[in-house]
């Protein structure tokens, strides 16, 4: 998969933060806050996956549903199509919502228990005005064949299918307005993993036949590498490190990167990698360490990285990390003692 793109960023992301009031006392005083999203800069370009890596905690749903408009930033601008979205009205923003959509982590809270599966998809359809009538159910039964289902399956209820199934209902809702990004927030870590194969062949495929680009968040990194163009790993609410896909696995940047590499089991002896393993616990988002966040975990941490937040740089093409002492001038630093 290539990373090369001659056309503008279909969606940039500028010192996008979420920050959570802490309230203490009687009186409900701010006392701090939680730095969920804590400064992001990136770009995904149409037809692009952008895998989104990071251990729980680390801010990535968050920033989903922040670029889907699902919560109100901070601070930092989105901007879609080349429109600021927070400068939008509310008729505007409206328009919107239908090029931006949302699939969400389990499957079997993300669908109305009450409704069909007819009438689950064919609700943005009507909200939005799109169709109606005999046209409605046209699109409704094409959305299902889409992701693998069946028109007869239509008027049955969600409890009746199997978690895979019911993520495909979830992605055929997604696509029902014909959106141009949609943000996949750990759509199978819920799922067996004899499905998760299933549902990330057919996200390839819709991403194909309906020209989309995705923002695909996991919390592994095996599915992100089986659908990711480029890959952003994320630690304590910012990206560390972003590369392409290949890059980033063969040649990561960053400590971090690196110890997520050293996590994914690896069946072939001959091509496991010697590799330092992540110790130690993610810090508090409400406390985080002074200078880089990972130095307290950091093997190679350095008087540097305890005194000064280093910035996200590109050390090499469309390699950018957020390190002191990125892993790969480390080597050629060893290379010419």
């Amino acid at each position: 998969m290539s990373c090369q793109h001659k056309e503008p960023p279909l969606l940039e992301v500028r010192g996008l933060k979420k920050h959570y009031p802490v309230k203490k006392g009687w009186l409900g005083r701010d006392t701090g806050a939680v730095r969920a999203v804590d400064g992001l800069d990136f770009h995904v370009f149409p037809g692009e996956t952008l895998g989104v890596v990071g251990e729980s905690g680390c801010g990535k749903s968050t920033m989903g549903q922040l670029v889907t408009k699902l919560q109100e930033p901070t601070e930092g601008q989105i901007i879609f199509e080349g429109r600021d979205l927070a400068a939008l009205s509310e008729a505007e923003m409206r328009e919107v919502r239908r090029d931006l959509q949302f699939v969400f982590q389990d499957p079997y809270s993300s669908l109305n228990p009450r409704m069909k599966v007819f009438d689950v998809v064919a609700e943005p359809l009507i909200v939005h005005g799109q169709a109606k009538g005999a046209e409605l159910k046209r699109e409704v039964y094409r959305l299902l064949r889409a992701v693998g289902l069946n028109e007869n399956q239509a008027s049955r209820y969600p409890h009746e299918f199997s978690g895979g199934q019911r993520q495909r209902i979830g992605i055929a809702r997604a696509l029902a307005l014909n959106p141009k990004l949609i943000v996949c927030d750990e759509p199978v870590s819920a799922l067996d993993v004899s499905i998760q194969a299933q549902i990330l062949n057919l996200l390839k495929d819709l991403q194909e036949q309906f020209h989309l680009t995705y923002i695909f968040i996991a919390h592994g990194l095996p599915s992100v590498k089986h659908i990711s163009d480029r890959i952003a790993v994320m630690y304590l609410g910012r990206i560390v490190e972003i590369a392409g896909r290949d890059e980033l696995f063969e040649r990561p940047d960053h400590p971090y990167t690196e110890a997520l590499l050293a996590s994914v089991p690896v069946s072939d002896p001959r091509l496991r990698k010697k590799r330092t393993p992540l110790s130690g616990e993610l810090p508090n988002p409400a406390d985080p360490p002074r200078g880089c966040a990972f130095h307290p975990r950091c093997p190679y941490a350095a008087g540097l990285c305890r005194e000064q937040a280093p910035e996200l740089l590109e050390h090499q093409e469309g390699h950018y990390s957020a390190c002191h002492y990125p892993l790969h001038r480390k080597e050629h630093e060893d290379a010419a003692k």
